[in-house]
């Protein structure tokens, strides 16, 4: 029983860089870095394959099987998950998705 393989689309992944570059440009290097490290480190902590995540309750994603987890209360993780892999698709505030 190995872990899943957790792929990171470009969209997800330049949208948390964004995010870091704005905190970095507010003069917090160090919070920028840690902001992006504790992203990466939740999203590894998705691969257990005894958990099993919900579908979005917004019925665009829904459809489509997309899963929604939030990440400190701000953001939002979407991803497609099976039993071999997880793709990341969106990284966004939660406020552009409904909950």
């Amino acid at each position: 029983m190995g872990k899943r393989k957790i792929r990171i689309k470009k969209s997800a992944s330049e949208s948390i860089s964004s995010i870091s570059f704005y905190i970095e440009s507010k003069g917090l290097a160090k919070t920028a870095e840690k902001f992006s490290d504790s992203v990466y480190d939740f999203i590894e902590k998705l691969n257990s394959e005894f958990i099993n995540h919900r579908l979005c309750r917004e019925k665009n994603r829904a459809a489509l099987g997309l899963k929604c987890v939030n990440f400190q209360k701000r953001y939002t993780i979407v991803f497609f998950e099976n039993e071999k892999e997880i793709i990341i698709t969106e990284f966004r505030p939660s406020k552009l998705i409904f909950w």
